[in-house]
């Protein structure tokens, strides 16, 4: 049996470093598209390097997305590339249309170029819901995004249906809910609690400052939901779902269960700070995954106690074991943008 191709866009990202073990474990080869940068990030992929192919593209560059899938010639596509934390879109709103918006469109014409048979997953984000008019959010709920960054997101998921109903590519979008796990960035809130919770315990900081504790969210594990993109990429048909699990929490919670983690009391540590709100907040977003459970057979396997917890652990034995702690601008999701907030 021929061996599959895969070509990952935002391969150094959480996401993208769990795809990858994914489709290695599956007996693919994998493709990684990364940016040329002055200071290269490969943390979370360091341990794939020997297995995985580098190429280098960016999403603001036609171009350099051509000549990586000519090159690569993949059996799937994977779009997890994007600017894609929500405060940094406010003070980047051009850079982020640029690159987690126009950037799909520029990556689904180099596919129709040049691999019209690839299938084609574009990451997108329940940020599209924004201001919800109902809840749970599922495929057929109306976008209302309330960040430059939902706005983009929604563009890119647009114009892959557009591109698959227009052009008949094999192309998907998968609304994804917040997902988490240590290798998170530490501007995301998850990460940016559990990494704090870790320091006090440490006695490396006295306090966790943080913006909005009563948002809520529904958060789940990576590891799980990259799975759920490839299954999307393995059926007859392409379509959108949802992926979440259908759970809200507030980050207040997070906050409660990580310091419970540690044996703290959150109320000796914590301090809200305005500065850290929103200029326009999404207040509550929770999942309806039954259409990913109905036809894909997916469904969440790590519980957002279990979540917490592991983040917690890892966060600890990473600061125990280090010198000196991380710098507070670890690389993000998937770009060199990083932003001291606190933000689901």
């Amino acid at each position: 049996m021929k061996q599959k191709r895969a070509l990952i866009t935002g391969l150094t990202g959480q996401d993208g470093s769990y795809l990858a073990e994914l489709l290695l474990d599956k007996g693919y080869k994998v493709y990684g598209m990364v940016r040329r940068s002055s200071l290269e990030r490969f943390d979370r992929i360091k341990h794939l390097l020997d297995r995985i192919h580098l190429v280098q593209g960016d999403l603001t560059d036609q171009s350099s997305l051509d000549e990586a899938v000519k090159r690569t010639q993949p059996d799937e596509v994977y779009n997890l590339a994007a600017q894609s934390f929500v405060p940094t879109s406010w003070n980047q709103p051009v850079l982020t249309g640029e690159v987690t918006g126009l950037g799909v469109t520029r990556m689904l014409e180099a596919v129709r170029r040049y691999k019209r048979d690839a299938k084609f997953y574009q990451a997108s984000s329940s940020e599209m819901f924004g201001k919800v008019h109902q809840s749970p959010q599922n495929e057929q709920t109306s976008f209302y995004p309330r960040s430059p960054y939902g706005v983009a997101k929604v563009h890119g998921h647009m114009i892959t249906v557009n591109y698959r109903e227009s052009y008949r590519l094999f192309a998907c979008s998968g609304i994804l809910f917040n997902h988490e796990s240590p290798r998170r960035g530490l501007e995301f809130v998850t990460r940016k609690i559990t990494y704090g919770v870790a320091k006090i315990k440490l006695g490396l900081a006295k306090e966790l400052r943080l913006g909005n504790l009563s948002a809520r969210r529904d958060w789940g594990f990576a590891g799980d939901y990259v799975e759920a993109m490839w299954l999307m990429l393995q059926q007859d048909r392409p379509d959108d779902y949802v992926i979440a699990t259908g759970e809200s929490h507030s980050v207040q919670d997070v906050v409660n269960k990580a310091f419970t983690a540690a044996e703290l009391d959150p109320k000796a540590y914590v301090v809200v700070d305005q500065a850290l709100f929103r200029p326009a907040e999404v207040e509550n977003l929770i999942g309806d995954a039954s259409k990913a459970r109905r036809v894909l057979g997916w469904h969440p396997r790590t519980s957002f106690g279990e979540l917490i917890d592991t983040m917690v652990k890892a966060d600890l034995h990473y600061l125990g074991n280090l010198s000196s702690p991380l710098p507070s601008t670890i690389v993000g999701e998937e770009g060199d943008m990083p932003s001291d907030s606190s933000h689901p």
